[in-house]
């Protein structure tokens, strides 16, 4: 039996109020490729944290701004790509979240969090904004 190539796309306007639609989008996805729970919920809170940076820093909240997501079932692997309309950042600067100094900061949560749950996390700045891929291995 060959593994049937699914893919998903949705354009979301950048407001936050539009961050609710990851849940809609990752039950579309659910429905067809029939994820285990813990498998769901790790896409949940990253995509969920992908989506909000897209909107919040890369597009800086302007609603005339997209950002495209789109899903691909490949064998053995989820990945999703999120882009965004923004000027990107430098990964490396993000400070760790984790250390002393940062325990109370706001930022710098959402890619560790991506890092820590998806088996792999990718940036790549475009021409036309910022990429990442959330990669979550299927057959664990």
């Amino acid at each position: 039996m060959t593994l049937q190539q699914i893919e998903f796309r949705a354009t979301i306007p950048s407001s936050p109020k539009n961050i609710s639609k990851v849940e809609t989008f990752l039950k579309k996805v659910n429905k067809a490729i029939h994820l285990d729970e813990i498998q769901f919920h790790k896409l949940m809170v990253s995509l969920t944290e992908a989506v909000n940076n897209a909107i919040v820093h890369g597009n800086r909240s302007d609603p005339t701004k997209k950002v495209m997501l789109k899903c691909e079932h490949l064998p053995g692997w989820l990945l999703l790509i999120i882009e965004d309309e923004g000027k990107g950042f430098k990964v490396d600067h993000v400070a760790n979240p984790l250390k002393k100094r940062n325990l109370l900061k706001e930022s710098g949560r959402g890619i560790f969090l991506m890092r820590t749950l998806m088996d792999k996390v990718e940036f790549e700045m475009t021409e036309s904004g910022l990429v990442v891929r959330l990669w979550l291995a299927l057959n664990k």
